[in-house]
């Protein structure tokens, strides 16, 4: 009897912790097909069915998941509208939303941990499809580096920088922000994915003090030095056999007390750790992708490259993301 109690319990436990995963579902669904906007005013699941081009059922069932959720509310008897707007992802259409981050979870780490089983047993990896995915990684990265954003203004502004290489620019949001800011500083982006690129340059077209380059970093050379590199969300693109050798690239490539600044997620980080160690697990099941760094490893490849750490800082706790900074001696 204990025992059928005790299985009973755990049964209950695990249900409970699954809830969690269903305000992250619901709210990746209404992201992606943009159903958030369709009840941002009151409407009938009919007329959103028949303006949007869906199926009924389903979308009167994710009705009644957003109401028990509390993201949806009724209007009246036949119409529905959002609850609680400012708590949900924004429009497809805005920059930066946080949907990018659902998105990115549903689609790529959720499948990639769920193949666990298979990966295991089967003892092989998958192999991550830039081409795929390339566009939904450079939103959530855009998204990211706001966090660190007010931090690499300081250090601008700190180190009188007029010059910028952002490799890994990814649509180059990033260097636009910069580029608003100090339009006489030269800045340069590199991105090896060309569709992601190729969008890049059309958006910064306008831009006189902005270069987009569609290079791999291991064929990439500069005319002149920069004030300032940035590696932003980088790293576990990178062997870690060949970490150092990146940091001696960015050592070469900058000027005397030049200044190196990366984002990115950290393993067993003073903040995050549940997340940082899951995005990890999540880099493991791609041959193509490498561990996440820790913060031993950066400060060791800093000195044995001539760099001097200026600042480690937590830009998302959550996630265990930092933004770290250093100087070339």
């Amino acid at each position: 009897m204990i025992a059928e109690m005790a299985k009973v319990w755990r049964a209950r436990t695990w249900m409970k912790k699954n809830v969690p995963f269903l305000y992250s579902w619901h709210a990746y669904v209404g992201y992606e097909l943009e159903l958030f906007e369709s009840f941002r005013k009151p409407a009938s699941i009919q007329e959103v069915a028949l303006a949007k081009n869906i199926e009924m059922d389903l979308l009167q069932q994710w009705v009644e998941v957003g109401i028990t959720l509390k993201h949806l509310k009724r209007a009246s008897k036949d119409r529905v509208r959002i609850k609680n707007g400012w708590k949900l992802p924004s429009s497809k259409k805005e920059t930066f939303s946080s949907g990018v981050l659902l998105k990115e979870m549903m689609e790529l780490h959720i499948p990639a941990l769920l193949s666990y089983p298979s990966l295991l047993r089967n003892q092989t990896k998958q192999q991550f499809n830039s081409e795929l995915h390339g566009s939904t990684v450079a939103k959530t990265s855009i998204l990211l580096e706001r966090f660190a954003f007010p931090k690499l203004q300081k250090v601008m502004k700190k180190f009188k920088v007029n010059s910028v290489l952002d490799l890994g620019c990814g649509e180059g949001g990033y260097i636009r922000r910069l580029a608003d800011r100090y339009p006489k500083k030269r800045m340069v982006g590199i991105e090896i994915h060309e569709g992601v690129a190729r969008e890049a340059q059309e958006k910064l077209n306008s831009y006189d003090n902005i270069e987009i380059l569609n290079r791999d970093l291991h064929e990439y050379e500069p005319d002149q030095a920069f004030d300032l590199i940035m590696a932003n969300n980088l790293f576990h693109y990178i062997d870690p056999s060949e970490r150092l050798q990146f940091f001696e690239k960015a050592s070469d490539w900058l000027e005397k007390k030049g200044l190196f600044f990366v984002l990115t997620p950290m393993q067993k980080s003073k903040h995050g750790k549940q997340f940082s160690s899951a995005f990890n697990s999540f880099f493991m099941t791609f041959q193509n992708l490498y561990p996440i760094p820790s913060q031993k490893e950066m400060e060791t490849l800093a000195k044995k490259t001539g760099f001097k750490v200026i600042s480690i800082d937590p830009i998302v706790k959550e996630g265990g993301w930092y933004a770290l900074c250093f100087k070339k001696k």
